[in-house]
């Protein structure tokens, strides 16, 4: 029988997902199915319960419904399934179990694959800028972190809001400095985890913020952001958009619900081509 996934969103038409775990399916030779499916803003809850009445085996989650599938776990509907989801407080994988749905958010470990693996980046010790203070910073905080070794002094958090960069950063030694404060300092790896790009916007980061050899990876996908075209133009070396970081936070589900881990490589090259 094939076992039927989805990911939940609003909207939802745009997502890459039913295309990725298709060909994750094809190349594991998995029999599953996996489609696209709107939430109204209100029902995600209730989606979700639909779901597991009609026998689907679990879903990704995503916006604006990230922070909706953690709240299952702290209403008694769910149970953690790593340190990872308990920190960043947002879920975008589902596992129904009997009785139970399994909660987790691989972002963060989509995106150390993706710089580590993909783009070939060693981690430790680097000097990294994470811009923004929402659920997507959240989500890779805490994988950062332990890429960089839990070096936390070698992490700072800026965001227009500080007060939120700090509450992100509670209980850590992350440096946390307003745009303003960047004036003079210079990074390794620049990642924007904020929206600026949706509105084509620019996150007003100072000149001098790439060290030699830095690159610059904006988590969104698709075209050229202000914050790429800024970084090619003031001197990173590589620039990068979130494109592997989706590929392989999908592997990293596909890999929860069905314990096999598939080739990203071939799936991000295929997305890749025109």
């Amino acid at each position: 029988m094939t076992d039927k996934y989805a990911v939940i969103g609003h909207p939802i038409a745009h997502s890459k997902s039913p295309q990725i775990h298709k060909m994750f399916a094809e190349q594991t030779g998995q029999d599953i199915s996996y489609e696209a499916i709107e939430a109204p803003l209100d029902g995600f809850a209730a989606k979700i319960d639909e779901l597991r009445k009609k026998g689907y085996r679990g879903c990704n989650v995503t916006v604006p419904f990230k922070e909706h599938a953690f709240q299952l776990r702290s209403i008694g509907r769910a149970v953690s399934h790593s340190e990872d989801v308990d920190n960043a407080k947002a879920a975008n994988t589902l596992k129904f179990l009997d009785g139970v749905i399994e909660v987790d958010n691989t972002d963060g470990v989509g995106l150390v694959r993706d710089l580590e693996q993909n783009l070939g980046v060693n981690l430790t010790g680097k000097r990294l800028l994470l811009m923004g203070a929402g659920g997507a910073a959240s989500g890779v905080l805490l994988p950062l972190r332990r890429a960089l070794r839990h070096a936390d002094a070698n992490i700072t958090i800026t965001n227009r809001t500080v007060d939120r960069a700090r509450h992100l950063a509670r209980g850590t030694n992350v440096s946390i400095c307003s745009y303003e404060e960047l004036a003079g300092k210079s990074f390794d790896i620049v990642i924007n985890a904020t929206s600026a790009g949706l509105s084509n916007e620019m996150p007003p980061l100072p000149l001098g913020i790439f060290a030699p050899g830095a690159l610059a990876y904006d988590m969104m996908y698709g075209r050229e952001t202000p914050f790429m075209k800024f970084a090619r133009e003031h001197g990173a070396a590589v620039v990068s958009d979130g494109l592997g970081m989706l590929v392989e936070q999908a592997a990293e589900s596909f890999y929860i619900w069905r314990g096999v881990h598939p080739d990203t490589a071939p799936v991000i090259a295929a997305l890749r081509q025109p």
